[in-house]
């Protein structure tokens, strides 16, 4: 089956609990060649909530940098093993109960870089729309599309499609006309020129009327008009030869007739050939009827002479014009009289179309008010409920709210920008999300949004999303992200034991040293090792204390 067929007929999974219930496509396996400290991973990769920790410098975030790559990030070249050549991620889709897709990325240590999905060679763009639309990173300094106010607009526009389209279908008719009507309004000099020139070309053709084929014939009149007198001359030698000379062919062969009229009476031959001579004697003196009329007609009649020689010249000014062939005239003509009816269409559309534009303008602004009314009733709900959230994950005093400020003229997507605005510390005014959040705000930001509204690709990952925040603020977010991946995959980079123990799977990212190069590993921790990773991250060492303390975080996940 093709990576398109798979694609259309794709369904989720079975899956072992805790999954996802509406996960989609799910990322089964990442594997990475040559990336950083990686020199060779296949990671097999599983449904639900998946945490990935390991001390500092062990490169946790190498697995967020090769999907980085499949997602058509910008390739750095540094990102490349030392003394390799190139590196190589593909990332591979559970996208039916039997069906697996692939999406890779190879980026040489020359720059160049080549997407493939299944196998086929396409874009980076098209690399990374495809992967877009099955996982989402939300990572420290990196959410970009939280920051762009097209994104912001979505947030309240998600439950509003009729709104929306409305506005959008009536934006698109007025924007139409009224670029019709501006170029309209441009081209009415050079439209009242053109009218004039085709005007007068399309009645000059039609004032000949020329006929495919007509030269030809007028040609030959015009040139034995022109040598008439040549004509009888040679027709008068003829009659002279045939008829009125002392000797003449038809004197001859009427003697001839005679002679052979003693012999016919006793012999058929003769009388045969008598009758064949009078039958030459009787062509003989129609050919001198008509010689006689060509000797006496040595002189054109004038008149027709300057009828024929006026009709090909006229036809000759059209060629010179229009052609090089007849054909071509009347093709010009053609083109010229469907030219002229659109440019008289226009000079008539251009005094109504004005109203017409007025009368969209008018549509636009109902559409644009309904729609920023529309949008005001979400906004103030929507804000409430992602501020419980964020607070819950250690912003305690985060202030957010939707602003509309309304546009000079209306815009693509409405009568007003909408912009996120956001405050985490007490006392501060609120300013735009992208001039005041930190990285890490940004992520428990988006995590908010992930869960209140619910994330938009399959599987999400967070990197990072833990910064600056520990004890019930960490425990929030490892509630949050939990949340989450009932209904999402959802990968997490986290320094935080509180964070890994609540996941459902518990990846450890290993940095060791072969052969004098350093190699990071990823592995799926048994619940032993995850133990000791736990109490790791608590207390930097497997102490009696901080085991006791990682056993409380794992008895209190679910």
């Amino acid at each position: 089956m093709t990576r398109k067929a798979r694609a259309a007929t794709s369904s989720p999974v079975p899956r072992s609990a805790p999954s996802p219930a509406r996960a989609g496509p799910l990322l089964s396996r990442l594997e990475v060649r040559n990336l950083a400290t990686i020199r060779d991973l296949t990671l097999e990769l599983r449904p639900g909530f998946s945490a990935f920790t390991g001390e500092t410098g062990a490169g946790k975030s190498i697995i967020v940098d090769a999907l980085g790559l499949l997602l058509g990030g910008r390739s750095n070249t540094d990102l490349i093993r030392s003394g390799e050549e190139s590196l190589l991620v593909t990332g591979f889709w559970n996208e039916g109960r039997s069906d697996e897709c692939s999406a890779s990325r190879r980026v040489t240590a020359g720059g160049r870089s080549t997407a493939r999905l299944d196998g086929e060679v396409v874009s980076v763009r098209e690399l990374g729309e495809w992967v877009s639309s099955r996982l989402t990173i939300h990572w420290q300094h990196s959410a970009l599309s939280l920051l762009t106010p097209a994104y912001q607009r979505t947030l309240l526009d998600r439950p509003l499609p009729e709104e929306v389209q409305a506005y959008e279908a009536a934006y698109r008719a007025w924007t139409d006309a009224r670029a019709r009507l501006e170029r309209l309004r441009a081209q009415g000099r050079e439209r009242a020129r053109q009218l004039d020139l085709l005007s007068f070309q399309v009645q000059e053709i039609a004032a000949v009327a020329p006929q495919p084929g007509e030269e030809e014939p007028l040609s030959a009149e015009l040139t034995r008009l022109s040598n008439l007198e040549t004509i009888a001359l040679g027709a008068a030698g003829a009659l002279d030869l045939l008829s009125d000379g002392e000797t003449s062919a038809a004197g001859l062969l009427a003697d001839a007739v005679k002679a052979l009229g003693v012999g016919a009476k006793y012999d058929e031959t003769s009388a045969q050939l008598q009758r064949d001579l009078r039958e030459a004697l009787s062509s003989v003196q129609a050919v001198v009827g008509e010689l006689r009329s060509l000797a006496e007609d040595s002189a054109p009649d004038p008149e027709e002479l300057a009828r024929v020689e006026a009709r090909l010249s006229a036809l000759g000014k059209l060629r010179a014009k229009y052609g090089p062939t007849l054909e071509d005239v009347l093709a010009f003509q053609a083109k010229a009289e469907q030219e002229l009816a659109e440019l008289t269409r226009d000079e008539q559309d251009a005094g109504t179309l004005e109203a017409e534009v007025d009368r969209l303008f008018a549509e636009v602004q109902r559409a644009g008010k309904a729609l920023d009314a529309a949008r005001a009733r979400q906004a103030s709900p929507l804000a409430a409920s992602l501020v419980n959230v964020i607070r819950e994950l250690g912003m305690p005093h985060a202030r957010l709210e939707f602003r509309l400020s309304p546009l000079g003229q209306p815009g693509p997507t409405g009568l007003s920008d909408v912009t996120l605005h956001f405050t985490a510390n007490p006392g501060e005014s609120l300013g735009p999300l992208a001039d005041i959040a930190s990285g890490g705000e940004l992520s428990r930001v988006m995590l908010a949004i992930s869960t209140v509204l619910g994330a938009e690709t399959p599987a999400v990952v967070f990197d990072e999303v833990d910064a600056g925040i520990g004890g019930a603020a960490a425990l929030a977010v490892a509630e949050q992200l939990s949340q989450l991946a009932r209904e999402r995959q959802v990968l997490v980079v986290t320094h935080l034991a509180q964070i890994a123990a609540r996941a459902d799977h518990h990846y450890k990212v290993e940095k060791q040293v072969e052969g004098g190069r350093t190699i990071s590993r990823v592995r799926l921790l048994n619940p032993e090792e995850r133990l000791e990773e736990i109490a790791r991250m608590l207390g930097g060492k497997a102490s009696e204390a901080a085991l006791s303390h990682a056993q409380e975080l794992l008895a209190g996940r679910g």
